[in-house]
Protein backbone atom coordinates (compact mmCIF):
# COMPACT_ATOMS: atom_id res chain seq x y z
CA UNK A 1 0.00 0.00 0.00
CA UNK A 2 1.29 3.37 -1.14
CA UNK A 3 -0.02 5.23 1.92
CA UNK A 4 1.99 3.51 4.35
CA UNK A 5 5.30 4.47 2.90
CA UNK A 6 4.09 8.17 3.32
CA UNK A 7 2.97 7.38 6.58
CA UNK A 8 6.35 6.20 7.80
CA UNK A 9 8.17 9.19 5.99
CA UNK A 10 6.04 11.35 8.03
CA UNK A 11 6.36 9.80 11.05
CA UNK A 12 9.83 9.73 10.61
CA UNK A 13 10.19 13.15 10.02
CA UNK A 14 7.72 14.52 12.38
CA UNK A 15 10.02 12.53 15.55
CA UNK A 16 13.32 13.63 13.81
CA UNK A 17 12.60 17.31 13.78
CA UNK A 18 11.60 17.03 17.47
CA UNK A 19 14.58 15.10 18.08
CA UNK A 20 17.17 17.90 17.01
CA UNK A 21 14.73 20.70 18.33
CA UNK A 22 14.35 20.62 21.87
CA UNK A 23 16.31 19.18 25.08
CA UNK A 24 13.65 18.48 27.31
CA UNK A 25 13.92 15.27 26.02
CA UNK A 26 14.09 11.45 27.35
CA UNK A 27 13.38 8.13 25.66
CA UNK A 28 12.78 4.85 26.98
CA UNK A 29 12.03 1.10 25.66
CA UNK A 30 8.92 -0.80 26.64
CA UNK A 31 8.68 -4.43 26.38
CA UNK A 32 5.70 -6.58 26.55
CA UNK A 33 4.77 -9.79 26.86
CA UNK A 34 0.67 -10.47 26.81
CA UNK A 35 -1.60 -13.95 26.90
CA UNK A 36 -5.07 -13.08 25.60
CA UNK A 37 -7.86 -15.60 26.01
CA UNK A 38 -11.25 -15.99 24.34
CA UNK A 39 -14.00 -17.69 26.34
CA UNK A 40 -16.83 -17.40 24.55
CA UNK A 41 -18.03 -14.63 21.67
CA UNK A 42 -18.96 -12.20 24.74
CA UNK A 43 -16.14 -12.46 26.92
CA UNK A 44 -12.20 -12.59 27.16
CA UNK A 45 -9.43 -11.84 29.09
CA UNK A 46 -5.62 -10.35 28.54
CA UNK A 47 -2.73 -10.28 30.94
CA UNK A 48 0.51 -8.73 29.87
CA UNK A 49 3.89 -7.97 31.80
CA UNK A 50 5.38 -5.06 30.87
CA UNK A 51 8.94 -3.52 31.73
CA UNK A 52 9.84 0.00 30.96
CA UNK A 53 13.69 1.29 30.75
CA UNK A 54 15.38 4.58 30.17
CA UNK A 55 17.15 4.84 27.05
CA UNK A 56 18.40 8.28 26.84
CA UNK A 57 17.96 11.41 29.51
CA UNK A 58 20.07 14.18 30.53
CA UNK A 59 21.73 14.48 27.33
CA UNK A 60 23.54 11.50 28.04
CA UNK A 61 22.55 7.27 26.66
CA UNK A 62 21.53 5.61 30.28
CA UNK A 63 20.00 2.09 30.28
CA UNK A 64 18.49 1.56 33.44
CA UNK A 65 15.29 0.20 34.68
CA UNK A 66 12.56 2.16 35.22
CA UNK A 67 9.30 0.10 36.00
CA UNK A 68 7.59 -3.31 35.97
CA UNK A 69 4.09 -3.32 34.82
CA UNK A 70 1.43 -6.30 35.79
CA UNK A 71 -1.79 -5.89 33.90
CA UNK A 72 -5.03 -7.60 33.33
CA UNK A 73 -7.95 -6.82 31.36
CA UNK A 74 -11.63 -8.87 30.94
CA UNK A 75 -13.63 -7.66 28.20
CA UNK A 76 -17.19 -7.83 27.76
CA UNK A 77 -18.79 -7.73 23.87
CA UNK A 78 -21.85 -5.91 23.72
CA UNK A 79 -21.96 -6.55 19.78
CA UNK A 80 -20.02 -6.98 16.80
CA UNK A 81 -18.85 -3.34 17.37
CA UNK A 82 -18.86 -2.13 20.91
CA UNK A 83 -17.35 -3.46 24.36
CA UNK A 84 -16.58 -2.81 27.81
CA UNK A 85 -13.67 -3.49 29.56
CA UNK A 86 -12.32 -3.69 33.29
CA UNK A 87 -9.11 -3.68 34.56
CA UNK A 88 -6.54 -3.02 37.67
CA UNK A 89 -2.93 -2.63 37.16
CA UNK A 90 0.27 -2.87 39.45
CA UNK A 91 3.10 -0.83 38.78
CA UNK A 92 6.39 -1.81 40.76
CA UNK A 93 8.80 1.41 40.92
CA UNK A 94 10.08 1.98 44.31
CA UNK A 95 12.48 -1.11 45.17
CA UNK A 96 13.59 -0.30 40.77
CA UNK A 97 14.06 2.86 40.48
CA UNK A 98 12.68 4.64 43.91
CA UNK A 99 9.89 6.00 42.07
CA UNK A 100 6.41 5.24 43.88
CA UNK A 101 4.23 2.03 43.37
CA UNK A 102 0.99 2.63 41.81
CA UNK A 103 -2.38 0.27 41.87
CA UNK A 104 -4.25 1.16 38.84
CA UNK A 105 -7.97 0.89 38.25
CA UNK A 106 -9.83 1.06 34.57
CA UNK A 107 -13.00 1.39 32.88
CA UNK A 108 -13.07 1.02 28.56
CA UNK A 109 -15.49 2.16 26.34
CA UNK A 110 -14.79 0.71 22.72
CA UNK A 111 -16.27 0.92 19.48
CA UNK A 112 -14.92 -0.47 16.31
CA UNK A 113 -15.66 -0.55 12.49
CA UNK A 114 -14.14 -2.10 10.11
CA UNK A 115 -14.16 0.02 6.04
CA UNK A 116 -12.32 -2.70 3.80
CA UNK A 117 -9.18 -3.09 5.11
CA UNK A 118 -9.70 -0.33 7.32
CA UNK A 119 -10.69 -0.90 10.89
CA UNK A 120 -11.33 2.36 13.05
CA UNK A 121 -11.46 2.35 16.83
CA UNK A 122 -12.62 4.71 19.29
CA UNK A 123 -11.24 4.22 22.78
CA UNK A 124 -12.40 6.04 26.04
CA UNK A 125 -10.98 5.20 29.39
CA UNK A 126 -11.69 6.52 33.20
CA UNK A 127 -8.35 5.52 35.04
CA UNK A 128 -7.99 5.68 38.98
CA UNK A 129 -4.46 5.74 39.70
CA UNK A 130 -3.92 5.49 42.92
CA UNK A 131 0.08 6.56 44.43
CA UNK A 132 1.77 6.39 47.67
CA UNK A 133 0.73 9.81 48.49
CA UNK A 134 -2.41 10.82 45.67
CA UNK A 135 -5.02 9.82 43.74
CA UNK A 136 -5.08 10.54 40.01
CA UNK A 137 -8.40 10.82 38.17
CA UNK A 138 -7.67 10.22 34.61
CA UNK A 139 -9.45 9.92 31.06
CA UNK A 140 -7.86 8.98 27.85
CA UNK A 141 -9.74 9.15 24.83
CA UNK A 142 -7.92 7.33 21.56
CA UNK A 143 -8.60 7.17 17.73
CA UNK A 144 -6.94 4.01 16.45
CA UNK A 145 -6.69 2.81 12.99
CA UNK A 146 -5.09 -0.34 11.66
CA UNK A 147 -5.33 -2.61 8.38
CA UNK A 148 -2.96 -5.32 7.26
CA UNK A 149 0.02 -4.74 4.75
CA UNK A 150 -0.96 -7.07 2.11
CA UNK A 151 -4.83 -6.88 0.40
CA UNK A 152 -7.67 -6.71 2.59
CA UNK A 153 -7.36 -9.77 5.44
CA UNK A 154 -4.40 -10.43 7.60
CA UNK A 155 -2.89 -14.10 6.78
CA UNK A 156 -0.51 -15.94 8.59
CA UNK A 157 3.13 -14.59 7.65
CA UNK A 158 1.80 -11.19 6.74
CA UNK A 159 2.15 -7.72 8.30
CA UNK A 160 -0.08 -5.18 9.59
CA UNK A 161 0.10 -0.89 10.81
CA UNK A 162 -1.44 0.31 13.20
CA UNK A 163 -0.89 3.88 14.07
CA UNK A 164 -3.25 6.14 16.58
CA UNK A 165 -3.61 9.77 18.71
CA UNK A 166 -4.58 9.78 22.18
CA UNK A 167 -5.35 12.57 24.23
CA UNK A 168 -5.17 12.55 27.99
CA UNK A 169 -6.42 14.79 30.79
CA UNK A 170 -5.29 14.14 34.55
CA UNK A 171 -6.49 15.53 38.04
CA UNK A 172 -5.65 15.26 41.69
CA UNK A 173 -6.20 17.18 44.83
CA UNK A 174 -4.00 20.36 45.11
CA UNK A 175 -2.67 19.94 41.92
CA UNK A 176 -2.98 21.43 38.28
CA UNK A 177 -4.92 19.72 35.37
CA UNK A 178 -2.27 18.17 33.44
CA UNK A 179 -3.36 17.40 29.47
CA UNK A 180 -1.13 14.87 27.32
CA UNK A 181 -0.93 13.63 23.83
CA UNK A 182 0.32 10.77 22.47
CA UNK A 183 1.17 9.68 19.05
CA UNK A 184 2.32 5.71 18.21
CA UNK A 185 2.80 3.27 15.36
CA UNK A 186 3.38 -0.19 14.94
CA UNK A 187 4.55 -2.62 12.42
CA UNK A 188 3.37 -6.29 13.78
CA UNK A 189 3.50 -9.54 12.17
CA UNK A 190 1.19 -12.51 12.21
CA UNK A 191 3.65 -15.38 12.63
CA UNK A 192 1.43 -17.98 13.90
CA UNK A 193 -2.67 -18.45 14.48
CA UNK A 194 -1.50 -17.69 18.02
CA UNK A 195 1.29 -15.26 17.96
CA UNK A 196 1.59 -11.97 16.84
CA UNK A 197 5.28 -9.53 16.90
CA UNK A 198 4.91 -5.58 17.06
CA UNK A 199 7.29 -2.75 16.86
CA UNK A 200 6.77 0.60 16.96
CA UNK A 201 7.66 4.44 18.12
CA UNK A 202 5.44 6.45 20.54
CA UNK A 203 5.75 10.09 21.34
CA UNK A 204 4.35 11.63 23.73
CA UNK A 205 3.64 15.50 24.96
CA UNK A 206 3.10 15.08 28.47
CA UNK A 207 1.87 17.86 30.78
CA UNK A 208 2.28 20.51 27.52
CA UNK A 209 -0.66 23.09 29.56
CA UNK A 210 2.22 23.64 32.23
CA UNK A 211 5.85 22.57 31.12
CA UNK A 212 5.77 20.24 28.63
CA UNK A 213 8.12 17.13 28.23
CA UNK A 214 9.02 15.15 25.38
CA UNK A 215 9.29 11.26 25.47
CA UNK A 216 9.93 8.84 22.22
CA UNK A 217 9.19 5.40 23.30
CA UNK A 218 10.65 2.70 21.29
CA UNK A 219 8.10 -0.92 21.84
CA UNK A 220 8.11 -4.32 21.45
CA UNK A 221 5.42 -6.59 22.13
CA UNK A 222 4.93 -10.57 21.90
CA UNK A 223 1.66 -10.96 21.92
CA UNK A 224 0.12 -14.82 22.40
CA UNK A 225 -3.67 -16.04 22.04
CA UNK A 226 -4.36 -19.32 23.89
Amino acid sequence: MSYTKYLLCFLACFIGFHLFSQSNFESLGESTFALNKRFSSHYKFNFALRSRYYMYRDDAISFENRQLDLVHFSTFNLDYNNAISLGVQYRLRESIDGGSNELRLTQQFNYTKKNHALRFGHRVRLEQRILDELTILRSRYRLAVDFPLNGEKLNVGEGYLVTSIEGLLSLAEKLNPELDYRTTTQIGWLISETLKLQLGLEYRFEVFNIDTEEKLFFLTSVIFKV
